[in-house]
């Protein structure tokens, strides 16, 4: 039913259409990966830096609110799995995941927020909720329940989401973040850990661990162009529509799985320890040798992770 009901209103909705065949979707973004078929260093043998051919989607220019968003969906009948890319990402940057989700019989769907690849700009004085964006994308596609994976920023627009309407979720993870939390210890940890002009070093080192930029320098170099092509209507942030608290997030009864790095300098594990602690019954992955964007850099660990997790929600 959700399948159904979602292309329609997906068709009335889409200014722009066009099948994006296995692997490129990736090259229409103009970033190819290895044409030599390199192998992947061997000092880092979970992490791959040759992208898997990608399913076939469905993208188009979604109206939302008083916006346009881009999005791709993988359509099918199966659960759909919802992805938030982080703020150093988009749609385009799901090429580790997309294709391994769907071979497990997941509807993905990724899309980029106000202000990143193919979507409408942000406008300052109207920056709009993301959380509300998102619904707005749901609703659109007709869908009723689903799963939801936000990474960095994108988890904090995850919580958001989980708060305002907790019904629509079968599950949450949260990779690379401290779940939005505005008070208490964790968002003390989170000030103190950064050092005075830390985001205005080069988002690589920031959010790429060392092991990972050492051993996979190809690999290195594709996540940093997707890191500038990303972000294309200013860095303005966007609006939640909750007050992220240490008592909201006790409250949320949705399945979690938090997944971090354990050289992620924004979100260390001692951070997400403490996010854990305040949600009954999540569980915990700690990601080898990386750092704030595990999804890329420990793929094969992220996916098995993410996997066995969906699969106890049945």
């Amino acid at each position: 039913m959700d399948q159904a009901h979602g292309s329609a209103c997906a068709t009335r909705s889409i200014v722009r259409t066009g099948g994006l065949n296995a692997g490129i979707w990736l090259l229409a973004a103009g970033l190819m990966l290895f044409s030599g078929g390199a192998e992947p260093a061997r000092a880092q043998p979970t992490a791959n830096a040759v992208v898997p051919a990608q399913a076939p989607v469905r993208e188009g220019l979604a109206a939302v609110a008083d916006t346009h968003l881009w999005y791709w969906d993988t359509g099918g009948q199966g659960t759909p799995v919802v992805l938030l890319h982080p703020a150093s990402g988009s749609g385009l940057i799901w090429g580790y995941q997309q294709p391994v989700l769907v071979k497990a019989g997941y509807r993905v769907i990724a899309y980029s927020r106000r202000g990143y690849y193919n979507s409408d700009a942000i406008a300052k004085d109207r920056p709009g909720i993301g959380s509300a964006d998102l619904q707005g994308l749901i609703e659109l596609l007709g869908l009723t329940k689903f799963h939801l994976l936000g990474s960095a920023a994108g988890g904090t627009v995850a919580v958001d989401y989980a708060l305002s309407h907790p019904d629509r979720l079968l599950s949450l993870t949260l990779a690379d973040n401290a779940a939005g939390v505005r008070d208490g210890e964790i968002a003390k940890a989170a000030v103190n850990i950064r050092t005075k002009g830390f985001d205005d070093m080069p988002v690589e080192f920031r959010e790429l661990g060392p092991s990972y930029r050492a051993a996979n320098p190809e690999g290195a170099r594709i996540w940093t162009e997707l890191a500038h092509k990303a972000v294309t209507g200013g860095e303005f942030r966007q609006q939640v529509a909750n007050e992220i608290t240490n008592a909201k997030i006790e409250a949320m009864k949705v399945p979690t799985l938090l997944i971090t790095g354990d050289a992620d300098l924004v979100t260390p594990p001692s951070i997400l320890r403490m996010v854990a602690q305040h949600i009954a019954g999540s569980e915990i992955l700690i990601a080898p040798e990386a750092g704030h964007s595990t999804y890329w850099e420990q793929p094969d660990i992220f996916n098995r992770a993410l996997l066995g997790f969906l699969a106890k929600q049945k």
